[in-house]
């Protein structure tokens, strides 16, 4: 069984509750299913569950380099240097990101609103970008939008591999084949 779920800010990659944070038992009540990967507390979109140990490891290994697809909103104009910076590859203090897609993109249409909210600076524009990554280091998205100068804002996963959130509102899921 492999389950996608639109996962909303605040809500944990487990299922038990911590601090602040809800779990994902308030959104999903399916014995027996496992996260495969991470999406932070503070981070929204796609998360994939599964019943299946081996989909699970082909899923989240780093070694198995599935691409996984970011829609960022950041603080501040993303010009091409940046863009390029970012498709090259940046320097983490955990070493060096290896290359990445990147452009700037609208905000979609059909974007749900966030809640909270985030934060608006009247003097400071913010812009889209589209991140697709090989690799998923702790908050990696977030230090490489700030290793060039843009500051992540909000950060959704749209896809993981073939896997997208398309037809799912936030806090619902869905069983795939796969």
């Amino acid at each position: 069984m492999l389950i996608r779920f639109n996962k909303p800010y605040g809500v944990l990659s487990q299922f038990t509750p911590e601090g602040r944070w809800h779990g994902l038992k308030d959104y999903i009540d399916l014995p027996g299913v496992y996260v495969a990967g991470r999406l932070d507390a503070d981070s929204e979109g796609l998360l994939l569950l599964t019943d299946d140990g081996q989909q699970q490891a082909r899923i989240a290994e780093p070694r198995f380099k599935m691409e996984k697809t970011y829609l960022v909103q950041v603080e501040g104009e993303p010009d091409e240097p940046a863009l390029a910076q970012l498709r090259r590859g940046v320097m983490l203090n955990d070493g060096p990101t290896l290359l990445a897609r990147a452009q700037r993109v609208e905000c979609p249409a059909d974007l749900w609103p966030r809640t909270p909210p985030i934060r608006e600076r009247k003097n400071i524009p913010t812009a889209w970008i589209e991140l697709v990554i090989r690799e998923g280091r702790n908050r990696q998205v977030r230090r490489m939008t700030a290793a060039v100068g843009l500051p992540t804002l909000r950060l959704i996963r749209t896809a993981i591999g073939p896997y997208s959130l398309e037809g799912l509102t936030t806090g619902h899921w869905k069983e795939v084949p796969f």
